[in-house]
């Protein structure tokens, strides 16, 4: 069903940015490397640009989607508060189930989003985010999934809660 006033709504998918490879520590505590910190700023910067500010933030608990997300605040705003351009800042929720979800898990968080809200961001691992983009848009979703610090942008006309279908209308990558 699509929302008969046509509010269109965007969903901004973004794989978490560049991490230490694995070691001794948990995965779960890997943190961002200087090309990551790089890459999550240029994200933030490619979305505010764009006008993509959310309303709401959807992020794994896991340490480099924190940092993720972090960056790409400051490259929206320039400031680490997290505040948009008229001061208005994001709804974050930190949500441990993000770290392991599948596309289904996924879409099931992004459906319970408020339904005023008109932009999401989640930020999110491989290969449940990739997977999610594919199956909202098979037909542009790029089949080797999303790299590090890839941003897909979705828009749809349907309500949050009845997302099924949001067609890709731009990307960004930090990297050619």
């Amino acid at each position: 069903m699509t929302d008969a006033g046509g509010t269109e709504r965007t969903l901004v998918l973004l794989r978490h940015a560049k991490a230490e490879p694995p070691g001794d520590d948990s995965d779960a505590d890997r943190r961002l490397t200087a090309r990551g910190d790089a890459d999550a700023a240029a994200a933030g910067a490619w979305l505010a640009r764009h006008g993509l500010l959310p309303d709401v933030v959807f992020c794994s608990t896991a340490r480099r989607t924190r940092e993720t997300w972090h960056g790409v605040a400051l490259g929206m705003t320039g400031s680490p508060d997290e505040t948009g351009p008229a001061g208005s800042s994001p709804a974050v929720r930190y949500e441990p189930a993000v770290y392991a979800a599948g596309p289904a898990e996924l879409l099931a968080l992004v459906r319970s989003a408020p339904p005023e809200a008109t932009t999401v961001l989640l930020v999110a691992h491989n290969p449940g985010v990739s997977l999610l983009s594919a199956f909202l848009d098979p037909e542009r979703a790029d089949q080797q999934g999303m790299r590090t610090a890839d941003v897909v942008v979705h828009r749809t006309r349907f309500p949050w809660a009845d997302l099924r279908q949001a067609d890709i209308t731009a990307r960004h990558t930090a990297r050619g």
